[in-house]
């Protein structure tokens, strides 16, 4: 089972837009600080069903990447006025530049090296001179930790979702962590449904994370993440500025 594939349609009471105004908004204030031009336009890369770019839209022109086409028509009833694109992270070129580039949580699919670097070099084609690119994975391997999490929402038709996520690393020596949802999907008939759906995800040292954007062309910066539900120094983000010259 994939979610973003199979049961997309759930997203909205998976993970709601109110959930991300303020880590949307530390994203574009640090964005602008470190970039040498104003952000006019904004491309994220892997943007699923849109709950960031429903705050940055009112701050910039988005357009928004997507392989799932279940996650993008999610995205697209959300936000009407972007422009939304199939494609994946690593591979995608639309022969024009943006202000800024972001890649939300969606990086964490990158489960090499390679991956990894192909999706940064996406980042720095797509990103004007001057301009910056920002990179939020969930870990680096410095800040991973095992735990568990829970959440959901009741719909407005009847339908209603909980989940359980259980985040974990079978092997601490490679490059992969395993995140394990239980997902209990009310029908608006009530009747329920339990979903096992399981996502490997890739975890990099700090290091590689600052070696594969200078490696590309970007001037590295490592930022403490800051939330107010998220203790401080305990997640990171990446930002690569692209010189101007």
């Amino acid at each position: 089972m994939d979610f973003y594939r199979d049961l997309a349609e759930w997203w909205p009471l998976f993970s709601t837009p109110e959930d991300y105004a303020e880590e949307a908004s530390f994203y574009l204030e640090t964005l602008q600080r470190l970039s040498r031009r104003r952000i006019r336009t904004l491309l994220e890369l892997g943007s699923g069903g849109g709950n960031n770019a429903s705050h940055m839209k009112a701050h910039a022109t988005l357009t928004l990447v997507e392989p799932a086409d279940g996650m993008r028509a999610v995205s697209e009833a959300l936000n009407p006025s972007c422009e939304h694109l199939e494609g994946d992270m690593r591979t995608i070129r639309l022969r024009r530049t943006f202000d800024a580039v972001f890649v939300h949580d969606a990086v964490c699919y990158m489960t090499s090296l390679p991956d990894l670097r192909q999706a940064v070099e996406t980042a720095f084609v797509h990103c004007a001179p001057g301009g910056a690119a920002l990179f939020a994975p969930d870990y680096t391997r410095e800040t991973f930790r095992s735990g568990a999490d829970d959440g959901g929402e009741d719909g407005t038709d009847g339908r209603a979702l909980r989940y359980l996520e259980w985040t974990w690393d079978p092997d601490p020596d490679d490059d992969s962590y395993v995140v394990d949802y239980a997902f209990m999907l009310r029908a608006s008939d009530g009747s329920v449904r339990v979903v096992h759906d399981r996502h490997v995800e890739g975890i990099f040292p700090r290091a590689s994370w600052l070696t594969l954007l200078g490696d590309a062309g970007f001037e590295p910066h490592r930022i403490p993440f800051e939330h107010s539900a998220v203790q401080a120094g305990r997640l990171d983000v990446f930002v690569g500025v692209r010189p101007e010259g």
